[in-house]
């Protein structure tokens, strides 16, 4: 597979204020993103997770090194739109993306601002709506929805601007577990069906365990890169950076401190329970 996103030697520093040195966040930092695949980054407050999703689509530039989108060089003002075109961002308070009074308004915006025809506009509308499962509510206001309604709708003004990456920062932090639900539901099956690429920073561990790849980030490096299993077994490891593994692997880990001989590779609930029932049955 070709990379979506590319990040050669990235440093960036956020500038001092009043004389005051500025913050480096990144000093030599390797990353990247294959088309089609879904990412999970992970870390804990302050490693570089968001700094890094802003510098996907030129929110942020590098102090040094480069970043590629599509071969596009984010630095390359010419490639700005381009770049904005095929790397759509969802933030954390949907509220902040939504513009308009009513959804199918609101789902247009982008659109239109790409100054596509009013057939294509309503096309990709009724598409988006669709695809996150929001048809029912294109004549609502966005203000009535609740919290993951919105998260929806945020993603489908995104999706209706047809880009090949979405990159999603804390998405559900601010919802409840209905509405976390709904928004991992629309991202995997974004990923599965349409082949859009996505990169999910979060601090939930069970919505990175449904990702291809895990990233562990630490002081704005890479503390861990693998598959969701073989970056969740490392518990140890995940407990050092202050993080904690799922659940199904924090048991098992647990159990193992007395004496068990449990794998931490088990994600999955029912998987989990199956080698719990083997260990204890007589």
């Amino acid at each position: 597979m070709r990379d979506m996103i590319r990040a050669e030697h990235l440093s960036f520093s956020y500038p001092g204020v009043d004389d005051t040195p500025g913050v480096r966040v990144f000093a030599d930092l390797d990353f990247r993103v294959e088309e089609g695949s879904f990412v999970a980054v992970l870390g804990s407050n302050g490693c570089g997770k968001s700094t890094l999703a802003k510098h996907f689509n030129a929110i942020l530039l590098p102090s040094g090194g480069k970043v590629y989108v599509c071969g596009y060089d984010t630095a390359d003002e010419d490639k700005l739109i381009a770049i904005r075109r095929n790397v759509g961002m969802v933030f954390q308070n949907p509220d902040n993306q939504i513009v308009a009074n009513v959804v199918e308004e609101d789902v247009a915006f982008g659109p239109e601002n790409l100054g596509i025809s009013s057939a294509e506009i309503r096309r990709r509308v009724d598409q988006a709506l669709a695809q996150v499962g929001m048809s029912e509510y294109a004549q609502h206001a966005p203000h009535l929805l609740s919290g993951g309604q919105k998260q929806r709708i945020a993603i489908a003004g995104i999706i209706a601007m047809e880009p090949r990456c979405i990159v999603l920062d804390e998405p559900t932090a601010m919802l409840d577990p209905r509405g976390r639900r709904e928004v991992m539901d629309t991202i995997t099956k974004l990923n599965r069906e349409k082949k859009i690429t996505v990169v999910l920073i979060t601090h939930h561990m069970d919505e990175a365990a449904q990702a291809q790849r895990v990233v562990v980030m630490h002081q704005g490096g890479i503390a861990a890169d693998g598959t969701p299993k073989a970056v969740f077994s490392q518990v140890e490891l995940l407990h050092s950076l202050g993080l904690a593994a799922p659940e199904t692997v924090e048991l098992c880990w647990r159990l193992n401190q007395e004496g068990f001989d449990l794998p931490l590779d088990r994600l999955d609930e029912t998987e989990c329970a199956q080698i719990l029932y083997d260990a204890v049955k007589i």
